[in-house]
């Protein structure tokens, strides 16, 4: 067994791996993401908002301990672990096809025969054996060192797919929380603005009973009342399936949700750094998985490759055999057998070059799908980073315009208790009102949004 040991540790130094290494391709990186304003220049190169820690971003204490009971309970982050371990496995098989196959084996054995005729007597045989048996596929080509290496970089695209569900999971869970803060934020502008208007409405009653008010006037105000009142029910509609929703996002069966700071309270940065566009290669998860599929396509070229040339074994078996036990070890019962053979595919009908022409397509595909993740990613970042800023703008114009409305409404009120202006006026301020109210909660959800969104697309979230 020496000289076949070393033989085949010569063959293994002198062997090859067939088929192209990986290299990562040339991408057109842009020096600056569209969308960057030009206060933004100066800031470039500084640390992303990518790069910060949810928690940091994140600061309601509440939110925190959602997306911490999410990461560890959410049914998507649980399968995507499961993918990783998995993945761990099915390297541990692949990689143990590079090393020799040793097995053990054990027996003994007994028998009687009666006598045959004269001539042959009756006879007893006991007999005992141990070997150790080696069979090695040598790697001459690096057929398995280029399966080792794709299962490897499934692997690892497993747990970048693994981060990428939890960036998906922390937004998720960010923005249920702010959509549910500002379904609250609507339901208490609406119960508030009922108040008020049934106090209305009660002056006017008073107004109208003492002839300073007609009964339009009345059922005008009454419209009031019942255009704020038709809110509330729909509204707390609205809060129970986001109750829901979030719930099911927790991993957890519907039921309420703990509530922190009002959505005004939520911090909202007035620049974001975006940092460089070259950086996001490296911290989107979901690039990096594509790029990993990329590896694993490109090893799998070797795989096919290898198949062209012969496959090199070496067999071998050593052990004692002995019809008496007592005499079991010693040298005369020494055996051993060793064989090396060589296959040589001849004929594949094209077999072979269609394995090779399918593993140069798939990995084809997947340096595409690794380049649109790119492209994606960039978008994904412009997109938001306008949308932040817009929104963010949109935001102010609200608020500038709530305030009109509100002293609209609340001049209106005093012209008409001294009769300087019509109750129509009155509606018709109140409505307004009423309206940009609701639109300036939702312009503050949006502004929010847009700042998760712009996190998620910068690759924040999975760090822990």
């Amino acid at each position: 067994m020496r000289p076949l040991t070393l033989l085949a540790l010569g063959l293994l130094l002198a062997g090859c791996t067939v088929g192209p290494n990986y290299k990562r391709p040339a991408m057109d990186t842009p020096g600056a993401y569209r969308g960057d304003g030009p206060d933004q220049a100066s800031i470039v190169s500084a640390q992303s908002l990518g790069t910060e820690k949810w928690w940091d971003v994140f600061q309601d204490p509440v939110l925190q301990q959602l997306i911490r009971t999410a990461l560890q309970q959410n049914y998507d982050v649980r399968i995507a672990a499961a993918r990783v371990l998995q993945a761990q496995a099915q390297l541990g098989i692949t990689r143990a096809n590079q090393f020799p196959m040793v097995s053990a084996g054990a027996q003994a054995f007994s028998e009687r025969n009666p006598q045959i005729a004269s001539v042959i007597p009756a006879y007893k045989a006991n007999a005992g054996e141990v070997d150790l048996s080696v069979i090695w596929n040598l790697d001459f080509w690096g057929k398995y060192r280029r399966e080792t290496e794709a299962a490897r970089a499934s692997l690892l695209a497993s747990e970048w797919g693994r981060r990428t569900i939890l960036t998906s999971v922390v937004s998720s869970v960010a923005t249920a929380y702010f959509q549910l803060r500002e379904l609250d934020l609507a339901l208490e502008v609406s119960k508030r603005t009922l108040a008020s208007r049934q106090k209305s409405l009660q002056l006017i009653n008073v107004l109208a009973k003492n002839g300073s008010a007609s009964a339009l006037d009345v059922r005008q105000a009454e419209q009031l009342v019942y255009a704020a009142a038709e809110t509330i029910p729909d509204v707390e509609r609205q809060l129970a399936r986001q109750e829901n929703s979030l719930s099911i996002l927790l991993g957890e069966n519907p039921g309420a949700i703990p509530r922190g700071r009002q959505l005004t309270e939520q911090p909202n940065p007035p620049t974001v750094p975006a940092g460089l566009p070259s950086e996001l290669l490296e911290r989107r998860p979901d690039v990096r998985q594509a790029e990993e599929a990329l590896v694993a396509a490109n090893a799998e070229i070797g795989v096919a490759k290898a198949a062209y040339f012969p496959s090199i074994s070496l067999t071998g078996t050593a052990g004692f055999e002995s019809y008496k036990l007592s005499q079991l070890f010693t040298d005369s019962a020494t055996l051993w057998n060793a064989a090396g053979s060589l296959t040589q595919p001849v004929f594949e009908a094209g077999g072979l070059r269609s394995g090779v022409r399918l593993a140069e397509a798939q990995e084809q595909q997947m340096l595409l799908t690794y380049k649109q993740a790119i492209m994606d990613a960039f978008q994904q970042v412009s997109d938001s980073l306008v949308a932040y800023q817009k929104e963010r703008e949109f935001r102010e114009q609200q608020e500038l315009l709530t305030s009109a409305a509100q002293d609209t409404d609340r001049l209106s009120n005093i012209l008409y208790q001294h009769g300087g202006a019509s109750f129509l006026q009155v509606l018709t301020s109140e409505t307004n009102y009423f309206a940009a109210e609701l639109n300036l909660a939702l312009a503050q959800l949006n502004e929010r949004l847009a700042l998760v969104q712009l996190y998620n697309a910068l690759g924040g979230g999975w760090q822990q």
